[in-house]
């Protein structure tokens, strides 16, 4: 028998054998879908970008991504003109799913029920292998007949659904539409597809093998055991007894490793942030009191305990009891002590429970000490020895800047020298992540309390624009001109600067609202 090992097939360059692109609709106009369906998405109080969390994603997002690149499953043009853009939903539900143009979709209840980061990447690479082999817009191109809206208005009702029958009823605009559904589903042989290219890309990345075999035994149980709709991810992608035998024998073919996964202490506190944040009703979060001062949490595996003190205090926080919440912080703390990734979230988990309590300065300290571990020799990642500052940290750090005021020094420009620095790190931010609503969000804040009118204004059209809501952005873009145009008689260089940047950005999102406008 031929070596089908993913190592074998680098080094031979053997590819496995795809069902070939068949779609006839252009990439150009699958993105265009995408966004139409991510911008309802953005808009939806159930969307959350919760900044540990994503990062967490994106950990295992990027390598994917890079894996996909590398063994050339993601061309070039994709990897250009799709958004490759994951968005968390605040749905307890089990779930993770592939939208047209590059976005994917992943619930908190995923999260919260895998045990690593490898199970977590067998899921994600399966989903992007949906979208590099091109099965959505294959089976879209079968719906030629039907508009761009009306696909879109599907999509959208099969996801509220998953909430609410009537919800996704009503999106789902007549009976033309739901037959489509139907055929929308991917077929087995899409599925065996991207269970074998998912299996090469998150194994080429580095996650382990035995991440998707211990992901499809956990959902091989749910199904089994659940028929309460906890599991949406079987209805669109049903297991069968030929896909799991399938994955078996390809982690036969890797190294050996157990079948049941290890709860790392990292996912531990992970998951239970999931689980919090996914279910804030008073009576779920005082729950989480109940778990922690069980008699036999003290029997059980460290990662486990940590999770439920995490989640415990992360509650209490949300309940606003915050002296309850600092005595679970205690306990975490012991249990963290030797882990850098999981101190590292335990900190995070400290400045944020003080800035909720309105402690600017105990936030900051806290703060400080995580940059000062982050720039020390030996820190968390290699990235962090590069940068002092990672995603959750700027946006904390911004938020703590704000709540402080201008107490303290004074910049020339206005305000405290912590916001002066904190706009500094966050421009710099945007100008690399351009598509960061909530940093540019946070920008136009901080600008603001600098009393910098124009760029507030400008920041704050830039977040808009990020959450594809143009309508929004022009608006912002015109009051933005509308101020430069009454200083323009006192303005200085660097005004005229951002007039101009303003008055070109105006008019491409002017061109794109126009394009936005006729796909609808």
């Amino acid at each position: 028998m031929a070596d089908l090992s993913p190592a074998r097939a680098q080094s031979t360059g053997a590819q496995i054998p795809t069902l070939g692109d068949t779609s006839t609709m252009g990439s150009s106009d699958e993105r265009r879908l995408g966004d139409r369906i991510a911008r309802e998405i953005y808009r939806d109080p159930d969307y959350l970008d919760d900044p540990v969390l994503a990062e967490y994603v994106q950990g295992v997002w990027q390598p994917l991504l890079a894996a996909a690149r590398a063994r050339g499953d993601l061309s070039p043009e994709l990897a250009e003109r799709f958004a490759w853009e994951v968005m968390l939903g605040r749905d307890r539900t089990v779930n993770a799913f592939a939208l047209p143009g590059g976005y994917l979709g992943v619930h908190l209840g995923l999260i919260a029920v895998v045990s690593n980061r490898d199970e977590l990447a067998s899921v994600l690479g399966h989903e992007l292998s949906h979208v590099t082999q091109r099965h959505i817009s294959r089976l879209m191109s079968k719906q030629g007949q039907m508009a761009p809206w009306m696909i879109g208005a599907m999509v959208l009702g099969a996801l509220a659904a998953g909430k609410s029958a009537d919800a996704g009823n009503a999106l789902i605009v007549g009976g033309q539409a739901v037959a489509a559904q139907n055929q929308l589903n991917f077929s087995r042989d899409m599925e065996r597809e991207a269970d074998r290219v998912g299996f090469g890309i998150m194994t080429e990345a580095g996650f382990k093998a035995q991440g998707f075999v211990s992901m499809f035994d956990k959902l091989q149980q749910a199904s089994r055991l659940t028929d309460n709709g906890a599991y949406p991810y079987l209805r669109s992608h049903p297991l069968t007894t030929e896909r799991i035998a399938d994955m078996q024998a390809r982690q036969g073919l890797a190294a050996p490793g157990p079948v049941k996964a290890p709860l790392t202490l990292e996912h531990a506190l992970v998951a239970a942030r999931a689980r919090v944040l996914s279910n804030v009703d008073v009576d779920a979060l005082r729950a989480w009191q109940l778990d922690a001062a069980s008699a036999g949490l003290s029997t059980q595996a460290a990662p486990r305990q940590a999770g439920v003190w995490y989640g415990a205090a992360l509650a209490a926080s949300q309940l606003r009891d915050f002296a309850q919440a600092r005595i679970d912080l205690e306990h975490l703390r012991g249990l963290v002590t030797g882990d850098a990734s999981a101190t590292r979230l335990a900190r995070l988990l400290q400045a944020e429970i003080a800035l909720r309590a309105g402690d600017a300065a105990g936030a900051q300290t806290v703060l400080n000490t995580l940059l000062t571990a982050a720039a020390a020799p030996g820190a968390v990642t290699a990235q962090d020895q590069a940068s002092t500052t990672r995603r959750p940290e700027l946006l904390l750090a911004a938020q703590i800047a704000l709540q402080a005021g201008p107490a303290g020094p004074t910049d020339p420009a206005g305000g405290s020298a912590a916001i002066a620095a904190v706009a500094v790190r966050l421009q710099t931010w945007v100008a690399a992540h351009p598509r960061d609503a909530q940093a540019w969000q946070l920008l136009s804040s901080v600008l603001g309390a600098q009393h910098q009118t124009l760029r507030a204004l400008r920041a704050d059209a830039e977040a808009q624009v990020a959450r594809l809501d143009y309508a929004a952005a022009l608006d912002r873009f015109k009051a933005a001109q509308a101020v430069s145009h009454q200083q323009h008689g006192g303005q200085a260089a660097a005004d005229h600067i951002d007039a101009s940047i303003i008055d070109t950005r105006q008019r491409q999102v002017q061109s794109l609202l126009k394009e936005q406008t006729l796909d609808r």
